[in-house]
């Protein structure tokens, strides 16, 4: 097709990249540990962990999996927050030659039961915080090796007074829980020392991740990312970056660390792709915040260490940028500053530009797409309101319900095509069939409109889709779990805007039993859903708009909202 938006690219910048460079992700990892052996990779707590490190650790790591009897074609879950073991488990199950399957460690035990037996993972790596909501389904898994782990279990010597109480505290809220046979993480590394670890023969189709995302069953699927997915998607910010890498090296010099932000979670793919990936590849030292939402923390931490890459959410742009505190840091450093995950705010990028002098750049991509899609100019001098242009190597169509690509500036569905996308859903044939069209391009569900210069603007969700906090939240599972609670007739879930998540979940239930409180579907709801998951309005009402199928109509519920009962 005709890759008008080429002609918009910073100069430097290629049209295209070759992920056949590597011949797996592994072999990617391999270089880059022992390129920058001497760096620090990860800094979480004060405590620095260089690649060589990682290096060693991870493939100690690896090598306790192969003893195990896990290697290619496994499947082995990552649960954990951002904290020093997370890169240690992810390399060392690719480097195993495994498949990782991260996830979210505030899982109910519903959701985390869904994940781990649909991708049949086998071993899960896990905090130890979160080691009770596995105890409860780990019965009705393929689970056979858990290794358990703890917030301070790599920190080390360099912990202080304030980390080591901060530790201290965050282990009276270990819940208590019985895993029997379980293994220590520090103790798997260790014995994997004196193992002999065998690179596994790993290829460019292979699987890297199973990265689990929403589905309009209800259920989340598991998009099959393979090891040439990743790569591409590594190589597509690093082409896009180069030239901030390029005026980077020339202001610091060749061998300065370029160093980037981990706020966002690493099993999500935007930190994933970001941090993991694209951080291995450059060298860079990332910085590891295992909770974001301590605002006061976080600027400490930005204090003591200024980031030159500052991937965020809306949510936290606006957090920090209403901080008196944050106003007072060195942003000198700073070279970049990327919204994803939900859109950002004209209001939140006006405010950011005004206290750290750097525009806000916005990026598009999906768990199906590495998170790789769309993403400004990162020379872009103002917030222009818009996802960007597509990336290297990546094709952009705007379609009609028909398939056919709509003229430059009209509306129609985000279809991506690029070498970052992935090779299907798990084990789903029929949903990969209708999220791909015939000539290879992936349907976002999203509706956009792209200009005669190549740049992507979301006006709207085909789905019905809603983003909290950048987190995926589909109204089917919502409305499936309430529609369990006994006294509920019927209900549906929608998004409302909320100045702190971006959306808020609405839920409008019709009661069968007139007795029925909005605090019980609240507590329903407590033990059946992850926090950003829950419902943040409940309405009562008497029906629900439906369409002349019977079909619930949750845009008129958005637009027009029935009339609630007390």
């Amino acid at each position: 097709m005709d890759r008008f938006w080429l002609s918009s690219y910073p100069e430097g910048v290629p049209a295209d990249i070759d992920p056949s460079l590597y011949p797996s992700l592994n072999a990617l990892i391999d270089e880059s540990l022992k390129k920058y052996s001497t760096r620090t990779a990860y800094l979480c707590m004060d405590k620095p962990m260089t690649y060589g490190e990682l290096d060693q650790r991870s493939q100690a790591f690896a090598a306790w999996l192969q003893s195990k009897g896990l290697g290619k074609g496994k499947r082995v879950a990552i649960m954990l927050p951002n904290i020093l073991q997370f890169p240690v488990a992810a390399a060392g199950v690719l480097r195993a030659g495994c498949t990782a399957v991260c996830v979210n460690p505030l899982y109910t035990p519903r959701e985390l039961e869904h994940q781990l037996k649909d991708s049949g993972a086998e071993a899960i790596v896990i905090l130890e915080n979160f080691a009770h909501t596995l105890q409860q389904v780990i019965g009705h898994t393929a689970i056979r090796h858990v290794v358990l782990t703890s917030i301070g279990e790599m920190l080390g010597a360099v912990r202080g007074r304030i980390i080591d109480f901060a530790i201290r505290n965050v282990r009276k809220m270990v819940p208590p829980f019985d895993l029997p046979g379980a293994s220590r993480f520090a103790d798997a590394v260790s014995a994997g020392e004196s193992m002999r670890y065998q690179a596994p023969s790993v290829g460019s189709e292979d699987l890297a991740f199973l990265q689990y995302t929403g589905g309009t069953t209800g259920l989340s699927k598991g998009a099959m990312l393979t090891h040439r997915n990743v790569i591409a998607a590594i190589l597509q910010c690093e082409a896009w970056f180069m030239p901030i890498d390029r005026a980077f090296k020339a202001k610091y010099g060749e061998d300065a660390p370029f160093t980037g932000l981990c706020a966002l979670p690493l099993y999500h793919i935007y930190m994933l792709a970001l941090g993991f990936g694209f951080g291995m590849k450059s060298g860079g030292c990332n910085l590891l915040v295992p909770n974001p939402r301590d605002i006061p923390d976080l600027i400490k931490v930005l204090a003591k260490y200024p980031v030159n890459n500052f991937p965020g959410l809306n949510t936290l742009f606006n957090a920090l940028a209403n901080n008196p505190e944050f106003a007072k840091l060195d942003f000198s450093r700073l070279m970049f500053a990327a919204g994803g995950g939900m859109a950002t705010q004209q209001a939140v990028a006006d405010k950011w530009l005004a206290v750290t002098g750097v525009p806000l750049g916005e990026g598009f991509g999906l768990s199906e797409t590495c998170a790789i899609g769309t993403i400004n100019p990162v020379n872009s001098t103002a917030f222009n309101g818009t996802v960007g242009l597509p990336v290297s190597s990546v094709e952009v169509a705007i379609r009609d319900d028909a398939g056919n690509d709509v003229p430059s500036g009209e509306r129609g569905e985000i279809c991506i095509r690029g070498p970052q996308v992935m090779a299907g859903y798990w084990q789903q044939p029929e949903e990969t069939a209708r999220a791909m069209t015939a000539d290879g391009f992936f349907k976002t569900g999203d509706i956009g409109v792209m200009d005669f210069k190549g740049f992507v603007k979301i006006v709207d969700r085909k789905k019905d889709m809603i983003i909290v906090s950048g987190f995926n939240v589909f109204p089917n599972e919502i409305e499936e779990v309430i529609a369990s609670l006994p006294g509920v007739l019927e209900c549906a879930a929608v998004g409302v805007p909320d100045e702190h998540s971006g959306e808020a979940i609405k839920i409008f239930v019709v009661r069968k039993d007139p007795a029925l409180t909005e605090q019980a579907v609240r507590d329903w709801c407590a033990d059946r859903l992850t926090g950003y998951k829950k419902p943040r309005h409940v309405v009562f009402c008497a029906e629900l708009p439906k369409s002349n199928v019977g079909k619930i109509l949750r845009r008129e519920l958005r637009d027009s909202p029935p009339k609630a009962l007390a």
